[in-house]
């Protein structure tokens, strides 16, 4: 007998994962494989909301100075602006938006990040950011509608408190800055969402202050958000990186405390978006593409709903260019999907999630059992990982299960459908490496992979007994399974018998 999993709920799933998800740079956006990708993200998984940096940068071209007749004006351009958020929305994604980084037309300084040079100074006049700001919103609430922009959250710069990020990780520089554009936007309209600080992990007293700066001054603020990565120092190796991780429990740790630290300040309560998340911090690590990578984030995906208002996976694809355009197919990009659209193993732990009940009927270190409101059982399960141990993690790990079907007094059948990647299923990152890890694959190659990325699904009938199903699942390593049961309504005809298929007689 497994685990008796009650036939009442316990609690309803959140749907805090599918809230949001990165991108790249915004201009990305504007080519097909990029637009194929999401488009594939959204048919199987589904999210709400999209952000990214770049949006005010110089390649999508917002803020363009003048002059004539003496004197200098500024033109707001919002060419690629439009196409990006009409594509976004024509596939059922509205933007979180990211104020964010400086048009070097408005910069004060050169300091700048990335490969495409996304400047990181204070702009050289906050009356000309008041307008770039006030102008992109206006735009935005024009065209799509107030109630339609009141729905997507609008946050203030990325990772202040770092010096890559913003100058000096001047955080005096970086309230007045949040300050100008908060203020300009509710001028626009009370009810639109505006929050930040976006903090990186390492700077947990940036959160406190942010709020103590806020409630001094009264700026307004409907969210504050933050990020959270869980990988050590960077080992560099050509064209990639090797980082220790800690365990998975710490991610959710970083979800939770923006609440501890708000806790008895005026911003206490306010909803916490965690806008980046992921292992490493790094677009050049290996672990993002791997089996062990989905197992290590099953627990995070399941349960972050619990710690935070959303946590937004980062990014949905590898289209991705913040160093540089990649050497590989497989190169440790952040992407759910690499180019070309190979699913790695974590897309799966996202597309298993859609598919999961609202009511949680138990929830453990290694599974999460819910019911939908046809009754259809779901169990999402996991191989624990050992970021000690071998990244191939060991196989032969068991979860039992006493599962509730119908009403108690039930006998019959149930149909299970079960879904894994692992090691050796859905794997298209442990392909690659036996076709050689080709740098750009040829179209056989591209086919072979995305065979090779999907699940690896398997069926059977279970006996239904006083309306309980017993379920034993042995896990492969770093298997991610979904395991989805119904009840069966059998139609079978009274004449069937399948000892004459081949024309014998019973």
């Amino acid at each position: 007998m497994g685990d008796h999993v009650p036939e009442q709920p316990v609690g309803s799933l959140s749907d805090a994962w599918r809230y949001c998800v990165g991108t790249g740079e915004l201009p990305l956006a504007l080519r097909r494989d990029y637009q194929d990708s999401l488009a594939l993200i959204q048919r199987e998984i589904g999210f709400r909301h999209i952000r990214g940096h770049g949006l005010l940068g110089d390649a999508v071209g917002v803020h363009r100075p003048y002059e004539w007749a003496g004197r200098r004006d500024v033109r707001h351009v919002f060419t690629y602006v439009d196409q990006v958020v009409d594509a976004y929305r024509e596939l059922g994604i509205a933007p979180f938006v990211e104020l964010g980084f400086m048009p070097s037309t408005l910069a004060s300084g050169t300091q700048t990040m990335f490969w495409w040079q996304g400047n990181v100074t204070p702009p050289s006049s906050y009356t000309e950011w008041a307008d770039l700001v006030l102008a992109t919103v206006r735009h935005l609430v024009d065209r799509y509608g107030l109630d339609e922009v009141r729905t997507w959250p609008i946050e203030v710069w990325n990772e202040p408190n770092l010096k890559d990020f913003w100058l000096d990780a001047d955080e005096a520089a970086y309230h007045h800055l949040y300050e100008v554009t908060a203020t300009t936007i509710k001028e626009i309209d009370a009810g639109l969402q505006v929050g930040g600080p976006a903090i990186s992990p390492g700077s947990d007293d940036w959160m406190a202050r942010f709020a103590e700066f806020c409630a001094t001054r009264d700026v307004p603020v409907d969210f504050v958000s933050r990020h959270a990565y869980s990988s050590g120092p960077a080992q560099h190796v050509p064209f990639g990186v090797h980082q220790t991780l800690a365990p998975a429990a710490t991610l959710l740790e970083q979800f939770g405390k923006p609440r501890e630290q708000l806790r008895g300040t005026p911003l206490a309560g306010l909803p916490v978006h965690i806008t980046e998340f992921n292992s490493s911090y790094r677009p050049d690590n290996a672990i993002h593409d791997t089996a062990f990578h989905a197992a290590y984030l099953a627990p995070v995906i399941a349960r972050g709903g619990e710690h935070a208002d959303s946590y937004s996976y980062w990014t949905f694809s590898d289209m991705f260019e913040e160093a540089g355009v990649p050497a590989a197919l497989f190169h440790g990009g952040f992407g759910l999907l690499t180019h070309r659209q190979i699913r790695k193993p974590t897309f799966h732990v996202y597309a298993f999630m859609r598919r999961l009940g609202s009511a949680i009927l138990r929830q453990d270190d290694d599974y999460l059992v819910t019911r939908d409101d046809s009754g259809r059982i779901t169990v999402l399960a996991w191989a624990p990982v050992d970021v000690t141990g071998p990244v191939g993690g060991i196989a032969g790990h068991r979860i039992s299960l006493s599962l509730p079907m119908a009403d108690a007094s039930a006998d019959g059948a149930a149909f299970l459908l079960r879904s894994s990647v692992s090691e050796t299923m859905g794997n298209a990152w442990a392909a690659w490496g036996e076709l050689g890890r080709p740098a750009s694959p040829t179209a056989r190659q591209l086919d072979i992979l995305r065979e090779t990325a999907e699940p690896v699904r398997r069926h059977a009938r279970l006996p239904v007994v006083g309306g309980r199903v017993e379920l034993d699942l042995v896990l492969d390593a770093n298997e991610v399974t979904l395991v989805e049961l119904s009840m069966v309504a059998d139609e079978t005809p009274q004449w069937w018998d399948e000892r004459r298929l081949l024309g014998g007689t019973p």
